[in-house]
Parts: structure tokens; sequence; C-alpha cells
């Protein structure tokens, strides 16, 4: 039986794997006639020829092209470093799925997901990637390193999310993102997925923790991860439901029109204040629809890759 369980969790941690790379396939064959560089698997990038540089890795092909001289910046000269933080609270784990795809994933898949195709970027360029995981405890965490058994591990980590249960775990990201800021100490790309709810403090000490991040020139990516149908236009049809809240238990039995007004405004204003204090306070604030294509995570961390460097 244990043997059947842990060819069980390989063949997951497989498909995992795989499908991140059919993610990745897809999006660089979309992204083959842009201006972005960085994902063959000779070369990161080009950069402009200076006099008295060796000639040797001048592309030649592009020089007849555009009459200019550039060098392929081989990948063994990036340094980026990377540590993608998740939220792995009950909410996360909405809307319930026994089988999760692409077409089909929710909060905590589409989160997971992105970081393993996002990983699968980075390690085509050889960079170093961190990873926390966590909840009301602090599930996860791995430093920023480059090695192929490196990120076997942590694709193998991110598995092991869909396999645990989340009942009753609350969100502590106020606390977390203090212990993890102070472990992150050279320069980095932090990307957090999330979907913002909070069950310990108010917004202020929650930006009051993300500033935390910003710390040490690190540039940082919120991913505000959502149900948009659900959780923000609050589609349910009008038969009386009992909503209860995944983390703590509590319920409340409603029509669902009689409190969609408030609600939607509620969320609203509060989406407006999150967007407004990462404005302030120079955090990159991405709305992650579960719905919607996963190839705009990765565009952003493409972007965000091209404005770091």
């Amino acid at each position: 039986m244990k043997i059947q369980k842990e060819l069980h969790n390989i063949q997951l941690f497989k498909n995992l794997e795989l499908l991140a790379n059919q993610v990745v396939e897809g999006f660089v064959n979309g992204m083959h006639k842009s201006p972005f560089h960085g994902f063959s698997s000779e070369f990161s990038e080009h950069k402009i020829y200076n006099q008295g540089e060796s000639t040797r890795h001048i592309d030649w092909k592009l020089f007849a092209k555009t009459d200019k001289l550039y060098t392929k910046r081989f990948e063994e000269e990036t340094n980026l470093r990377c540590h993608i933080i998740i939220d792995n609270s009950s909410s996360m784990h909405y809307p319930e799925i026994k089988k999760q795809s692409l077409s089909n994933l929710n909060k905590i898949g589409f989160s997971i997901l992105a970081a393993a195709s996002m990983m699968n970027l980075l390690k085509r360029q050889r960079d170093a990637v961190g990873l926390s995981i966590y909840s009301d405890n602090y599930d996860f965490y791995s430093p920023e390193k480059g090695s192929e058994r490196h990120h076997q591990m942590l694709l193998s980590n991110l598995e092991s999310i869909l396999n645990s249960p989340a009942e009753g775990k609350q969100t502590k990201t106020y606390t977390f993102l203090h212990q993890i800021a102070e472990k992150i100490h050279r320069r980095s790309m932090i990307f957090l997925f999330t979907d913002m709810f909070q069950s310990e403090t108010s917004e202020n000490e929650l930006f009051n923790a993300l500033r935390h991040l910003k710390y040490n020139k690190h540039e940082v990516i919120l991913f505000h991860v959502m149900d948009k149908q659900k959780e923000f236009y609050f589609k349910f049809d009008n038969n009386p439901k009992r909503f209860t809240d995944v983390e703590t238990g509590e319920h409340i039995n409603l029509y669902a029109n009689n409190v969609k007004e408030n609600y939607q405004k509620a969320v609203e204003d509060y989406f407006k204040i999150l967007k407004l204090k990462c404005s302030q306070y120079k955090i990159k604030y991405v709305e992650a629809d579960i719905s919607k294509d996963i190839n705009k995570t990765l565009l952003t961390y493409l972007i965000e890759r091209q404005k770091f460097a």
C-alpha cells in the first residue's frame, strides 16, 4: 500500500512538471515575434557589441538583418534571484475541485501551476529560485538555488500542496512575510501569490509586511489570485444558500441577490485600496483571475525580469 502511494505521488509530480512545461512551450511559441529574448537553450539575450570585446559571440545573422553588431549574452552571465511565496490557507483552495486541469483550476491550483511554469522559465535561464509556503504556519522554506536537484525538490513540494487537506487553515500573511523578509538578504525578485483574505491584521499592517519585503532593493510583485466571477461579481443563483467561511467555519444563510450590490461595492472599494497601496509602496499589483489564461503571470515575470536586469 505504501509503495502504491509513493508511485502515485511520483506520477502526480511528473504531471505537474509536464503541465508546466506545456504551459511554457505554448507561451514561448506565442512570444516568438515579440521584442523579448531569453528563451533559447543557447543564450538568454542580446547585448550591443562594444569595441574591444571578443568577436566570438557576435550574432552574424542578426548583423545581416540590422547592420548592427550584437553579441549573445550566455546564460551563465545571468544572476537573477527569485523567491516565490504562496499562500496555502483554506481560502486558497476555493472552489473545491476534485480533479484539476489546465482549464479547471482553483486558486491554489492556479498559483501552483503558475509558480511551476515560472520555475521552468527560471531554470532555462539558469537563475536561482527559492520558495516559501505559508498558511497559519510557515509550512515550507527553501533559499534560492539553481541546481536541477533543487528544482525537482521544489516541484515535489508544490505537488504535495495539492495532495494535502487545507481545512481550517487561516491566513497569517502579516506574520510570515516579516519572517520571509528576514531570510532574503540578496537582491531578488519576489512573487507573492495570495487571495488577500486576511484573518489577523488590518491592511496597514499587511502593507507594512509587504514593505519589509522591499528592503535590500527587492522587487515585489503581488499576484492577487481570485475567482472573479464568484468572489468579485458574486454570481450565484438566487436560491437560498449557506455561505461558509472556509477558514473559521462561520456561516450565514441568505439569498445572493439581497446582498449582491452591497457586497460588490465593498469588494470593489477593497480592491481600490489594495491597488492604491501597492502603487504607493512601488509594489507591482497583478490581478490573477483563475478563469483567465495563466500566461498573464508569465508575461508579468518576463517584463519585470527585463526591468530588474
